[in-house]
């Protein structure tokens, strides 16, 4: 059974926080946890402790300042709660990337199933290669901005 993902969707769901205080990355989803509606049965301790066991086996950082955090478990029940969380950090950090760039912003996803979850990370990877969604990011574009980019209009 296939999937129709649109990253519209998701990050109008999960939202745009800015200035996201954190100098590690565990800091960083502690204080995001604080900002970000949550599903009623995933506790904000569950959610740091998943982001941050998961950036411990490998970074999440894919380069020009990106992340993409996430869960190595999927902990979303029903594919209706899936969201992207766009985190702007305060100020870069170091996330081991592999072209050696700070992290200044992060995609968090919340998925239900792996299936969703690769075709999310697939989709987004395509939309982070588009220059205008790079010029976008830079700029600390909101949700509005960021989605019209990201569709192309």
């Amino acid at each position: 059974m296939g999937y129709v993902v649109s990253l519209s969707a998701l990050i109008k769901k999960g939202g745009v926080y800015t200035d996201v205080e954190g100098s590690t990355p565990p800091e960083v989803f502690k204080n995001l946890s604080e900002r970000l509606k949550l599903p009623e049965y995933i506790s904000k301790n569950e959610f740091v402790d998943a982001l941050s066991q998961r950036e411990l086996v490998l970074s999440t950082a894919v380069g020009n300042g990106i992340a993409m955090p996430h869960p190595q478990i999927p902990m979303i029940k029903n594919p209706d709660e899936q969201k992207i969380a766009v985190c702007y950090l305060k100020r870069a950090i170091d996330m081991n990337a592999p072209d050696g760039v700070r992290v200044f912003v992060m995609f968090v996803l919340l998925t239900s199933n792996v299936q969703a979850h690769l075709q999310i990370i697939s989709s987004l990877a395509k939309s982070l290669h588009q220059p205008e969604v790079k010029k976008a990011l830079e700029r600390g574009a909101g949700v509005d901005e960021l989605i019209k980019t990201i569709e192309g209009k």
